[in-house]
C-alpha cells in the first residue's frame, strides 16, 4: 500500500487521542533507554515519545517511504527506519516497543506478538493500540460493497485489517508477561465537513480498496458507499456526523 500523509493527518487530533491514552497508561516510573515506535507513520506520536523521554534513543519504523519522509521533515534526534514490521528485528533489546494503529494491518498475531515480546529487554514493555471497529457499520458496509458486482473481481480479496478478540490477546500474552493491562475504549467522534466518514476512511481503511480502482470506478464505488453510510450515520442538524470508533489497547510488561 502507498499512504497519503496529508489525508491521514486531516483528522490528526482524533487519531492522536488513542496514542495519548496508551502513553498515559505506561507508568510514570518507567524510564526506557531504547524505544521503538512500530508503524510510526508521520512521526507525530514518535515525537511525543521523545518529549516524554528526551534522554532515550528512539527509532521510528514504518513500511511507507512517503510517511517516513513526512516524519523526517522535522529535525529531531529520532532515527527513522524503512522496514516491514512483520519481518523487522531490532538488532538490540528495546525497553519499550510502542505501536499505535499499525499492527491490525498484519496477520498472524499469535506468531507476531510473541516475537515482539521476545525482543524486549528484561522488564521491557510492549504497548499497543489497534482499531477494533471492524464489526461496526462503516466497516461492514465496505466489506459488503467490495463483495458485490461490479467491484468483486478487483476488491473481493482486499484485506482491510483485523484483530483477535480481547480474550485471545489475554491468553496469548499472559504467559509471556508478568503484568498485562488490556482494555477497550469507544471514542464518540464528532466529525465535520463534507463526507467526513469517507474522508476519515480514505486516510486508512479505504487505502487498499481505492488503490485497486481507476478514478471512474473509485468515484462510483465511493458514491455507493456514501449512500449506504448516510442511512446509518446521518449528519446532524448542525452538519456534524457522530462516528463511534472502538479501539483495543494493551500494555504488556515482559
Amino acid at each position: 500500500m502507498s499512504w497519503n500523509p496529508a489525508q491521514y493527518l486531516r483528522f490528526a487530533d482524533a487519531r492522536l487521542r488513542p496514542a495519548l491514552d496508551l502513553l498515559a497508561r505506561i507508568g510514570g516510573d518507567t524510564q526506557p533507554r531504547r524505544i521503538v515506535d512500530l508503524g510510526c507513520g508521520t512521526g507525530n506520536v514518535t515525537r511525543l515519545l521523545l518529549e516524554r523521554w528526551p534522554a532515550a534513543a528512539i527509532v521510528g519504523v514504518d513500511s511507507d517511504a512517503a510517511m517516513l519522509a513526512c516524519a523526517g521533515s522535522t529535525p529531531s534526534a529520532i532515527g527513522w527506519q524503512l522496514a516491514d514490521i512483520a519481518s523487522w528485528r531490532a538488532g538490540f533489546s528495546p525497553d519499550l516497543l510502542f505501536s499505535n494503529a499499525a499492527l491490525h494491518w498484519l496477520p498472524d498475531h499469535d506468531r507476531l506478538l510473541p516475537e515482539l515480546v521476545g525482543q524486549l529487554s528484561p522488564d521491557g514493555i510492549l504497548a499497543v493500540q489497534m482499531p477494533a471497529n471492524f464489526a461496526e457499520p462503516a466497516h461492514r458496509i465496505l466489506r459488503q460493497l467490495a463483495g458485490e458486482s461490479p467491484w468483486r473481481d478487483a476488491l473481493g480479496a482486499v484485506r482491510m485489517g483485523s484483530i483477535l478478540p480481547p480474550a485471545d490477546y489475554e491468553q496469548l500474552l499472559r504467559p509471556l508477561c508478568h503484568r498485562l493491562d488490556l482494555w477497550e475504549t469507544t471514542y464518540w467522534q464528532v466529525l465535520s465537513g463534507a463526507d467526513p466518514i469517507i474522508e476519515w476512511m480514505k486516510g486508512t481503511t479505504l487505502v487498499p480498496f481505492l488503490q485497486r480502482l481507476d478514478d471512474s470506478a473509485a468515484g462510483h464505488f465511493l458514491a455507493a458507499y456514501r449512500e449506504r453510510l448516510a442511512a446509518v450515520h446521518p449528519a446532524g442538524p448542525d452538519g456534524t456526523t457522530l462516528f463511534p470508533f472502538k479501539r483495543l489497547f494493551f500494555v504488556a510488561r515482559r
